[in-house]
């Protein structure tokens, strides 16, 4: 599991401060993305309410759930950027739920892409191109244990 620098743990619990603190807002700006760029997404959410379209899915209360777990997961990622490593088990715990739900790990790319958005978007001028950076280091070393727990998953279902 990597190591990011103190710069880079820096600039991500400076951005995360305020960002932190109303998480759903955010989190339905980066889905709202996650939908823009892969529409085919929806299809992997099953809820009481039908998430046929990126609005049904947003206005669902079981839909705002998962957007608060995740951001969740953000959260605790940025409060353990000392010691990522003892998230491990969990990240790739979910990993290995993601896969079994049929999520691909292409998938986890176009997250990616949304958080960096959601965060353009949210803070404006602060973010940077270190800030930017920052943050896809640990979107890496994050997505990158999920992976692991994603592929073992496969696998145990291949035997």
């Amino acid at each position: 599991m990597g190591e990011l620098s103190v710069k880079d743990k820096e600039l991500i619990r400076g951005s995360w401060e305020s960002l932190g603190k109303n998480k759903v807002p955010h989190g339905v700006i980066m889905f709202s993305r996650l939908f823009e760029l892969d529409p085919a997404l929806l299809s992997l959410f099953h809820y009481s309410t039908n998430c046929d379209s990126k609005q049904d899915c947003l206005s669902s209360p079981e839909f705002l759930d998962h957007v608060t777990k995740v951001m969740l997961v953000i959260d605790a990622a940025v409060n353990h950027l000392d010691d990522l490593h003892s998230l491990e088990d969990f990240l790739l715990n979910l990993g290995r739920k993601h896969q079994a739900v049929g999520v691909s790990t292409q998938s986890f790319t176009v997250v990616g892409e949304s958080l960096l958005y959601m965060l353009q978007c949210s803070l404006g001028q602060a973010y940077t191109a270190p800030l930017r950076q920052a943050w896809l280091n640990m979107y890496s070393i994050v997505v990158g244990v999920m992976s692991r727990g994603w592929a073992k998953n496969g696998d145990d279902k291949a035997d």
